[in-house]
């Protein structure tokens, strides 16, 4: 057993957990943040992306034990705020980019991420090659690019249409 502490969606946490715990497993099991989803065992699909230190990760492939003491961790609980869902979150259900919602945790995290890597503008072939780690075996994809862009737009980054593409 070992004994950690995070800062968790700006808040210090501790746990006792065993050396085989993974990140996803504390932050759901010990800690409560259901919104992080386990979706394939494998680190395939993205549904348990969260943001460590400000870089997305599968939070299925780490090991909390090996995280140092103070790592900040953000998940989907941190996005909104009890009056208002964060930008791209609010695109998102205005595009009808979910169906189940089980990835849609880990596309949100990873859309933020998108949109903060390229603050000089995104387009719908970025956004696609950048989705590669994510997968949503509900919905067509069409709905999440124009989600990502309506979010981008919204968070003030530009969004440009593909050649051939209405924006």
């Amino acid at each position: 057993m070992r004994d950690i502490v995070l800062n968790v969606n700006g808040k210090t946490r501790h746990a006792r957990i065993e050396e085989r715990t993974l990140l996803v497993s504390l932050l759901r099991d010990t800690l409560g943040l259901t919104g992080t989803h386990v979706g394939c065992d494998t680190s395939q699909c993205g549904a348990c992306v969260v943001s460590i230190e400000g870089e997305t990760v599968k939070s299925c492939s780490v090991l909390a034990a090996t995280l140092p003491d103070g790592t900040a961790i953000s998940t989907i609980e941190s996005l909104a705020t009890s009056d208002a869902l964060h930008p791209m979150q609010q695109a998102f259900s205005e595009c009808h980019a979910l169906q189940c919602g089980y990835c849609t945790p880990g596309l949100v995290i990873t859309a933020i991420d998108i949109v903060r890597k390229n603050p000089e503008g995104l387009t719908p072939d970025l956004i696609r090659k950048e989705l590669k780690g994510n997968i949503c075996r509900c919905t067509g994809y069409l709905n999440i690019i124009q989600a990502i862009m309506r979010g981008a737009a919204a968070m003030g980054v530009p969004t440009l249409a593909a050649e051939g593409e209405a924006q």
